[in-house]
């Protein structure tokens, strides 16, 4: 009895085995008359068979899907006379559907070649196939190439990624992505949910994704029939827009907060030597070009001795370009403006002249074609916080740079002994030297200190724009109009001038022009000092008396 059991159940068990096995040979013979019709298309059919074969092949998610498709892009997808697909490279012959190896490679072979439209799908495809990589970095470049290329036949690959995906940014903008391409459905619902996620956008380029439901046809009537959907869309501008403008306002005081703090650097020594002597030096703007360059040449240094330390050359570069300057600077006093001192046309004819034999020297010895200052690796990039405003660190750097250099001098000038007789010499010189202070030598260090402090900025600015023998020109100007604004040496006055004029002139100039804006800044600052001679602060001392 027993073995009747045993016998039976041995029977339907191999009848169930039979049935299991047809099913799955049915099945894969399926699948691979499913995959050779794909391949075939790929191979052999017109530009929108291939691109519907690009779009299957990642939607039925094929093991060889991202090998295939990097080959196209390669160039190495090449198709026999019969149809055949295979991937040709150095290592041979690889059956694109099999994935078995053909030694040696078929004759006659034809490589598949890509037009622009192609190119553009085949793009697209190795962004979704990137999205299910466990690289975060490789899936977030996916997702920012797909936020203009997604099309419906994505959508799939999208959504599998989303469920998947944990990171929050990815995440964002593969729900961007999802509601960009669900706009186009025809189920109301899902629409208004789309249009509710792009309203919290950050991205410019979502109002021309909801621009379309506000259009009419050339009968007047809305392209949009849904009166909720329209009102939704109209809604999400108005966030978006808001947003955008938001954004940029910041990443114009953020500008202006960074060329405020380029021309506190570079009016900051100026504003020491000028208030202390009264000395209007033309070749302060010299002094800038000779840190930029001083820059120049430790970077070349470095690269030629420490290559491998070449991201450590800017630590090096400032102190080499302060005390260079200061050098300069300190020369320059001796040998000419101490001789001067008293008659300010004749010193400022002879410092014009400093500049330009300055400038003639450095294109005799680097020419006159600018030379390259290439940020470290750890001031490269920038922060995105938004699609209109990225935070560059290179100017995040410089700005927290120029309030390190501001708060040395004013620990120089109000904590230490040299500081003390700078500031005695600049309230009453002659009382100062009748209590024995050095004046002589007191003008040539705090010249020497106001020359470095320009170096510093010279420093700064190679590492935002192009150095060159006429570097200093761009900024003299600026810098005598931020000390004569601030009030001659005040500290105070200067910074406030610095980051004053550098905020407004970064204000006006969408609205007028760089040109116009300067011009602008110009009247408002000759009405200013006509109106109040002193600046914004006062200096103070007897000597303001005379």
């Amino acid at each position: 009895m027993s073995s009747k059991i045993i016998l039976k159940f041995l029977l339907r068990f191999f009848v169930f085995y039979l049935f299991l096995f047809s099913a799955v040979v049915h099945a894969l013979e399926a699948d691979l008359s499913k995959n050779t019709d794909l391949f075939k298309r790929l191979a052999t059919g017109e530009s929108d068979d291939k691109i519907i074969a690009i779009h299957s092949l990642v939607a039925t998610e094929h093991p060889a899907a991202l090998l295939i498709l990097q080959a196209l892009k390669n160039g190495e997808l090449s198709v026999t006379p019969k149809g055949v697909l295979l991937i040709v490279n150095d290592k041979g012959a690889l059956d694109a559907l099999t994935q078995q190896m053909i030694n040696p490679a078929p004759e006659n072979l034809e490589a598949l070649m890509l037009n622009n439209r192609l190119r553009g799908a085949v793009d697209t495809a190795l962004a979704i196939l990137n999205l299910q990589s466990g690289d975060k970095a490789v899936r977030l470049v996916a997702a920012n190439e797909l936020l203009d290329k997604a099309v419906p036949e994505l959508l799939p690959g999208i959504q599998k990624a989303l469920l998947k995906e944990t990171d929050k940014e990815i995440k964002t903008l593969l729900g961007l992505l999802e509601a960009s391409i669900q706009l186009g459905s025809v189920d109301t619902e899902i629409r208004l949910k789309a249009i509710s996620v792009l309203a919290e956008s950050e991205q410019s380029s979502t109002s021309l994704l909801l621009q379309p439901f506000m259009e009419k046809n050339s009968e007047g009537q809305f392209l949009e029939s849904d009166e909720s959907v329209r009102t939704a869309a109209k809604v999400a501008l108005l966030r978006i827009n808001e947003r955008l403008v938001r954004m940029e306002y910041v990443g114009r005081l953020f500008s202006g907060i960074s060329l405020g703090s380029i021309l506190l650097l570079a009016a900051l020594g100026l504003a020491i030597t000028y208030g202390l002597m009264g000395v209007i030096n033309m070749a302060h703007g010299e002094l800038l070009m000779i840190g930029a360059y001083t820059t120049f040449m430790v970077q070349t240094f470095f690269r030629q001795y420490f290559p491998s330390n070449i991201d450590g050359y800017l630590l090096a570069a400032v102190p080499a370009s302060f005390i260079v300057a200061a050098l300069v600077g300190m020369a320059l006093e001796r040998s000419v403006i101490r001789h001067l001192y008293g008659r300010p046309l004749e010193t400022l004819l002879a410092t014009w002249g400093i500049s330009l034999l300055l400038i003639q020297g450095i294109r005799t010895v680097f020419g006159a074609q600018n030379v390259e200052v290439s940020n470290p690796s750890w001031m490269s990039g920038g922060y995105q916080v938004a699609s209109n405003l990225i935070l560059t660190y290179n100017r995040i750097v410089i700005i927290f740079f120029a309030l390190f250099v501001l708060l040395l001098v004013w620990l120089l000038l109000n904590k230490t002994r040299l500081g003390l007789f700078v500031r005695a010499v600049t309230q009453n010189r002659k009382m100062a030297d009748c209590l024995g202070v050095p004046t002589r030598n007191i003008d040539t260090w705090t010249f020497g200190l106001g020359s470095g402090i320009a170096g510093l900025g010279g420093c700064a600015l190679s590492q935002i724009g192009n150095v060159g023998p006429d570097l200093g020109q761009s900024y003299i100007v600026d810098s005598f109009m931020v000390v004569v604004l601030g009030g001659v040496g005040q500290l105070a006055g200067t910074v406030s001038g610095a980051l004053g004029l550098g905020i407004v002139n970064k204000f006006l100039e969408p609205l007028s022009g760089p040109v116009m804006a300067k011009i602008l800044i110009l009247v408002f600052i000759i009405i200013f000092i006509q109106r109040r001679p002193q600046g914004l602060f006062a200096l103070k001392g007897r000597v303001v008396e005379h």
